[in-house]
């Protein structure tokens, strides 16, 4: 199919193939898997080298610090060079968008490695970045995250846009960050799920409708572009990519055991949990951006006032109430929270530490009762084409949020003949059922019609304990996966220690300590080492593969 005309006129591409610019990184990156392919003694030749790709998946900070220990140990062994794409969602992108501010990051990992236990980013620059932000029409709660995840987890803020990128040369893996369309993924069609990003372009994968990232975020009106607004940095794109509180349905795992009682979750018991969520996670993020003992003490005071309030059981209070007067209770309980957080503010003693609170509590409680994540201008606000579903055609704008909500990793970016991958490496850093990514990844792949290795049931069984490495052999246009969860039988001695492990480096809570992230980096460094053979021989098979498809 033809893409359709990108100038200013017509900036909306349609089209199932790569663009431009993606196909001109891609073939100087050739060159450079090239070399490192014929160094690890794979022969091949320019036009028949395999096409590899490196899929981290989510996992909130245990993705982000195990995929730097993933890449810092293939850099060490020589099999970096060999990746052509490397794809993230979730936790995994947020250490991905540090990682590329360096043009040169694959070849100096010992700089990422530095970055993750350094001293990190004063609360004051994090709030200087909100108070600009703040001034822009789309400013949201996923701007409050991505600064404080930026700040407080990656301990880096990146302000460069990812579309400055484009033009450089081809020394790292080729990047796509993963999303998805917030209300399709509850109500429209899988194909209007699914959303990428590159250096060069931004839209929905199986629609196959992009516009230049440089434009993803300006003002569109069916296919024509009515105002150009400047293009998100990194730390809102961060915190686009890695916002999983978005969603609802994600509160369900903070609930506390007396509102299980039949007929008490109802809407507004939830927005009652949405606001304590929220304010949890970012009075915990930013304890990661301060220092001084009396600031800390101040907001374990506010954590403790929180969790007293949300404790505390009124289950005896809703038992005699119509649905309606529950609705207005929990109403009455949240705006009671927020003016919690308000008076606890207010009591700090005067200084910096009370302004920097005041000025975010004043940002982020109008946005929790407003509930607003992800917004951007909708690049297909009544573009006129059939295949564009009604929940994008028909808003100005959408909601982009964490993809790891419908696939915890990217294969739906690289299934197919677009990216035409033979070899996808999939470090597995989720937490749950550890074999769930790929069972979605195949549903998905057989509902849009895209081919996807088989996956042996009786392999679903070691999900309790699972292998270090497993190996889902592609046939014809299927690639081949090589799965491998960070703790495994390699590292964890039997289930109740595979499960402990889990729970010690769950995704949801405080930023994890220096000697967590450093037991991390050298469990997913270990985890790469002890099967570098096995990815050696995956590789040789699939230079032999694009071969014979070649010949074919």
């Amino acid at each position: 199919m033809e893409g359709k005309s990108t100038t200013l006129e017509r900036p909306i591409r349609q089209s199932q193939t790569l663009c431009a610019g993606e196909q001109e990184y891609i073939h100087q990156r050739k060159q450079v898997v090239l070399e490192s392919l014929n160094r690890l003694g794979i022969n091949c030749t320019v036009d028949l080298v395999p096409h590899i790709a490196l899929l981290a998946s989510g996992g909130g900070q245990r993705a982000a610090v195990g995929l730097v220990g993933s890449l810092h140990q293939m850099e060490k062994d020589g099999l970096l060079d060999a990746v052509l794409y490397l794809g993230g969602v979730s936790g995994s992108t947020w250490s991905m968008a540090p990682l590329y501010s360096d043009p040169e990051w694959s070849v100096n990992m010992d700089r990422a490695v530095s970055i993750l236990s350094g001293p990190g980013v004063q609360l004051e620059d994090a709030l200087a970045w909100l108070g600009r932000t703040a001034q822009e029409d789309n400013f949201s709660l996923t701007d409050i995250w991505g600064v404080m995840t930026a700040a407080g987890i990656m301990k880096q803020m990146d302000l460069r846009r990812l579309s400055d990128e484009a033009g450089r040369n081809a020394t790292n893996p080729y990047p796509i960050y993963c999303a998805i369309e917030k209300y399709c993924f509850s109500n429209g069609p899988t194909e209007g799920k699914w959303f990428e990003v590159s250096p060069h372009e931004a839209g929905f994968t199986e629609l196959g409708l992009f516009v230049e990232t440089s434009l993803l975020g300006s003002k569109f009106h069916n296919g024509t572009m009515l105002e150009k607004k400047p293009e998100m940095d990194m730390v809102r794109l961060q915190g686009i990519l890695g916002c999983a509180l978005a969603d609802e349905e994600i509160a369900q795992e903070y609930i506390p055991p007396w509102i299980f009682a039949p007929g008490y979750m109802d809407s507004g018991a939830e927005e009652y949990l949405r606001a304590y969520i929220v304010l949890d996670k970012f009075v915990a993020l930013t304890r990661s951006t301060i220092t001084d003992p009396a600031a800390l003490a101040d907001l374990d005071g506010l954590q403790k006032i929180l969790q007293d309030k949300v404790n505390h059981n009124v289950s005896a209070l809703l038992e005699s109430k119509s649905p309606e007067e529950r609705k207005q209770f929990f109403a009455q309980r949240t705006m009671e929270l927020l003016n919690a957080v308000e008076m606890w503010s207010q009591s700090l003693q005067d200084g910096p530490f009370k302004t920097h609170v005041s000025l975010l509590t004043k940002q982020i409680i109008p946005l929790i009762v407003k509930w607003e994540w992800g917004t951007t201008r909708n690049f297909l606000y009544q573009y006129e084409d059939s295949i564009i579903p009604p929940c994008l055609h028909s808003s100005e704008s959408f909601h982009l949020m964490d993809a790891g909500l419908l696939i915890n990793v990217a294969y739906p970016s690289f299934l197919g003949d677009k990216r035409d991958i033979d070899l996808i490496i999939a470090p597995e850093y989720s937490a749950g059922d550890m074999f769930e990514t790929l069972t979605l990844a195949r549903n998905y792949a057989a509902e849009v019609k895209k081919p996807f290795p088989e996956i042996d049931d009786e392999i679903l069984e070691d999900k309790d304990w699972p292998k270090d490495c497993y190996v889902f052999e592609g046939k014809d246009k299927e690639p081949t996966i090589v799965f491998m969860p960070l703790f495994n039988r390699g590292n964890c001695k039997d289930a109740q220690e595979y499960k402990a492990k889990m729970e010690e480096y769950s995704t949801f809570q405080r930023p994890f300590s220096l000697e967590k992230i450093k037991f991390l980096l050298e469990t997913a460094k270990a985890n790469m080492e002890n099967n570098k053979e096995i990815l050696l021989r995956e590789m040789n098979k699939a230079a032999l593969r694009r071969q014979n498809k070649n010949q074919g």
